[in-house]
């Protein structure tokens, strides 16, 4: 696994968000910096918690002009149920193939209960408007998530 790092290039990528439109970094950026968000599985407890603790950040967020995109594995139908249930108030985006992931160097070996088994690495990368990484956030509790990337930001 080569994880991207400040300083690197983001990969530029377009991906459907949980209501089936396509949403590319490019375009996105052209607002202002995007939080760039990876988490394993919607709809479990610690996924559960750093989407929320975002949702709840989203004044804030806002007023630093960041767009947030949560990105997964999962299939399209599943981020929709999982904005429905909590009310999520960005874009969850699917990568089912796991390219984008690849990419930003997050899919890779993970061990849990004895198993081994290929997934995402659960990190975050601020991406600045000139399309590089200023911020690589990578040691976060997900409760607390939303508070690490406010004070990366700043």
């Amino acid at each position: 696994m080569n994880t991207l790092k400040a300083g690197d290039k983001a990969p530029q990528f377009t991906l459907p968000n949980q209501n089936g439109e396509m949403i590319s970094l490019a375009e996105s950026l052209k607002n202002g910096p995007v939080l760039v968000y990876f988490y394993p599985k919607a709809l479990t407890p610690g996924c559960t918690d750093q989407a929320c603790g975002l949702r709840d950040s989203k004044p804030q967020l806002d007023a630093k002009g960041v767009t947030v995109f949560g990105i997964s594995p999962d299939p399209v139908a599943k981020l929709k149920k999982f904005e429905e249930k909590h009310s999520l108030n960005f874009h969850l985006l699917s990568d089912e193939d796991h390219a984008v992931a690849d990419a930003f160097g997050v899919w890779g070996e993970k061990k849990f209960m004895g198993k081994v088994y290929d997934g995402i690495h659960r990190l975050s990368f601020i991406v600045g408007t000139d399309g590089t990484i200023s911020r690589d956030l990578t040691k976060f509790k997900t409760k607390t998530h939303h508070e690490t990337v406010l004070e990366a930001l700043g």
